[in-house]
Parts: structure tokens; sequence; C-alpha cells
């Protein structure tokens, strides 16, 4: 009877070992250094432009550097005529640059998304400004804009306009020669995004409204435009914010100038701060720039409807 006993006794459960807490922590352990260097790289910066903003900081004027206040940020919104002439410009700027290339940029991915010989070629031209850099970018369109041996000079020796006309020092036209000059490196951007979600829809949707007679037009305006939305709306805005904090290619273009007319305020601000050594107000500049440019992107994710279903 004992040995049927022990025979039918259950075995004792396995101890449970307790969970080491190690291998729970090792992912937080493997990103700490990524954290802690941008931390260090983006942080840092930032709470020092919010810290210098409320300083008068001027290392060429140490006896006036000290603690102050909120007189940087009056002084530019009651005082300084071209923080808004600045200000007024970089929307005129972003507002062009940013319609024009979506256009453009919606087109050339439309077209490239079609099936032709030589297509891979084709995206490989439309593409190709997009990896030139903004200063190499500067530099090939100056010397398209050269008054000597530029667009001008063969445009003058065919009968149109005169010789040693500079469209970047006049300025009635040196807007649109920025244009142009920035158009031809943005527009691939939106080229790229737009073919990518342009590949995403299914043929079958266009079958099916051919089989109910709908035309190209109507196709593109139901079936077309609606799944671009969410690639539209996040490529204009991230091509603003950079339009609106583009210094490189106006900066080698024009200075600003000619008179100032090409001045966004970003490059206000890089002038503020590294000609005249204004740190503290070129600080509060940018504060304010921040500030637009976070008020604008909620505001228009939120008129968007960015994410939400398309009717």
């Amino acid at each position: 009877m004992a040995q049927a006993a022990a025979v039918a006794k259950p075995p004792a459960p396995p101890r449970r070992r307790r969970a080491s807490a190690t291998p729970r922590r090792l992912p937080y352990l493997l990103i700490a250094p990524a954290a802690l260097l941008m931390l260090g790289f983006i942080a840092y910066p930032v709470i020092s432009v919010f810290y210098y903003s409320l300083q008068h900081y001027n290392p060429t004027k140490p006896w006036r550097n000290g603690f102050a206040g909120f007189d940087n940020f009056v002084h530019a919104f009651t005082e300084d005529p071209l923080f808004w002439d600045t200000l007024v410009f970089s929307a005129k700027w972003v507002i062009v640059e940013v319609s024009l290339q979506l256009l453009f940029g919606l087109a050339l991915a439309l077209i490239v998304n079609q099936t032709f010989v030589g297509r891979s070629l084709g995206r490989a031209l439309v593409f190709s400004p997009w990896a030139v850099s903004g200063v190499l970018t500067s530099a090939i369109w100056v010397l398209l804009y050269n008054s000597q041996t530029g667009i001008t000079r063969y445009l003058a020796d065919m009968g149109v306009g005169e010789y040693g006309t500079s469209w970047l020092s006049d300025t009635s036209t040196v807007f649109s020669a920025a244009i142009v000059a920035d158009l031809w490196r943005g527009v691939p951007f939106f080229a790229i995004l737009i073919l990518a979600d342009l590949q995403s829809i299914s043929k079958d949707l266009y079958e099916a409204a051919e089989v109910d007679g709908a035309s190209r037009v109507r196709q593109f305006v139901h079936i077309t435009l609606p799944h671009l939305k969410d690639a539209i709306i996040l490529s204009t805005l991230l091509r603003a914010v950079w339009e609106f904090n583009n210094v490189d290619l106006l900066y080698t273009l024009t200075g600003g100038g000619p008179a100032g007319v090409t001045t966004t305020l970003p490059l206000y601000i890089a002038n503020t701060s590294v000609d005249a050594h204004n740190f503290g107000y070129a600080s509060a500049l940018t504060t304010v720039a921040f500030v637009i440019l976070l008020f604008c992107s909620m505001v228009y994710l939120r008129l968007s409807k960015f994410g939400g279903e398309s009717k």
C-alpha cells in the first residue's frame, strides 16, 4: 500500500526561477549611448538657445552682457523692421517654392510612373538633382547666371536682353532666378515620395473605374489624389520646414541681396550671429522662428487631418 501511494503521489512542481533583470534592461542599455549622444547634440543646443535668448550676449562687447529678460523679443517685434521684412519674405519664399515643387513633382511622378522605353534612365535623371548638395547647387546656378558666360550671354547673342545683365543683381529678377534654382533641387524630393506612393495603388481600382466609364481626370481625382493625401501632406510639411530654414542656397546665390530683398529670417539670424556677433538677439530670433514653425505645423496637420480616412 505504501508503495502504491508513493507511485500515485504527483511529482512536485518545479521551482520557478526568478527572472533576471538584466535581459529586460539590455535593450535600454544598448540604446543608451545613442540616446546620450542625441541628448548632448540636440537637447543641449536647444536649451542653450532658449537660455541665451534671455541674455545680452555679444563677445565683442562684454561690458553689455547680462540678463535681458524679454528685451530681445520686445526689440524684435517693436523696434526691428528687418525682422518683419525677413519674416514676410520667408513666408513668400516658402509658399511659392513648396507650391511649385509640389506641382512639378506630382507631374514628374505621374510621368515616370508610366511604362515607356528608357523609363529607368528618365527616373535617374529626374531624381539626380536631389543628390546634389545645396552649396554645389548654388555654385552651379551662379555659373549659369553669370553675366559673362552664363544664360544671359547666350540670350543676348540671340537678341534677347542685353549683354552684361545679371539676374541675381537686379531686384526685379532675383526672386524668380532664386526660385528656379531651388526648384531644380527641390522638385525631385516630391517626385520620389509621390512615385513611391503611386506604386502602392492597386491597378484593379483603375480597371474597375474604366469599366464604369470613368475618365482619366475622374480617376485622378477620385482614386489617385485620395491615396496620395498623406504623402502630399507629409512631404509639403517637411519641405516647408526645410525651405523656411534654407540658408545655404540663398547665401551662396545672393547673400540676401540685392538691397536685402532675398533675406529670409534664418539668413538674418545667421548674419546677426556670425557677422554682428549678437548671439543673444540671434537666439531670440531663433526662438521666435521655432515657435512659428511649431504653431504652423500643428495647425497644418490639424486642418489637413493627416492620417485620417479620405472621404
